[in-house]
């Protein structure tokens, strides 16, 4: 018996480990001054309650100044300096109330409200779907979205109009 415990103990271990090994960076884990959006090149410490992050099937995380260039980062990665294959594992926002790290997986999004990110319009990430209402009665927002519901489209119009690093960006990229 005493054998049967000491082997579902060591499994267990091996499984704790092996799963943090095979994680990516912890939200935040990796950020410095620094630290540069890779769709539009703004330095992203400068905007700690907009922070977006993804981590990359390769270790590497990449982080953002809002939740609408993570997402655009998210459909297109090669277009951003992904190499090809690399494929994103995770992907993590800040709660806006709270400020906490979240999975922007599960996080639902208010959009079309009078609150702006650092680059104008934004995606407005909340842990829970009544948090997300309320903030939508407050603040005048459009619709609330699910992550799965997001699509380029949506991204795109919130990004129409906007200096991407350096150049206008033009309408259809």
């Amino acid at each position: 018996m005493k054998k049967a415990i000491v082997a579902l103990a060591i499994l267990f271990l091996l499984g704790t480990v092996q799963g943090s090994i095979a994680a990516g960076p912890k939200a935040g884990e990796g950020l410095n001054k620094d630290s540069r959006c890779p769709v539009c090149g703004m330095f992203v410490a400068k905007y700690p309650q907009w922070l977006a992050q993804i981590n990359m099937s390769d270790g590497r995380a990449e982080f953002f100044d809002g939740v609408k260039d993570m997402l655009a980062y998210y459909f297109s990665p090669e277009q951003y300096g992904a190499a090809a294959g690399d494929t994103v594992e995770e992907v993590f926002v800040k709660d806006y109330y709270s400020q906490h790290w979240i999975d922007g997986q599960k996080a639902f999004y208010a959009f079309g409200s009078d609150v702006y990110g650092p680059m104008g319009h934004e995606l407005i990430p909340f842990s829970g779907q009544a948090a997300a209402e309320n903030f939508q009665k407050d603040h005048h927002g459009k619709k609330i979205y699910s992550f799965a519901e997001i699509t380029p489209d949506i991204i795109e119009s919130l990004r129409k109009g906007h200096t991407m690093k350096g150049r206008s960006m033009p309408a259809g990229q």
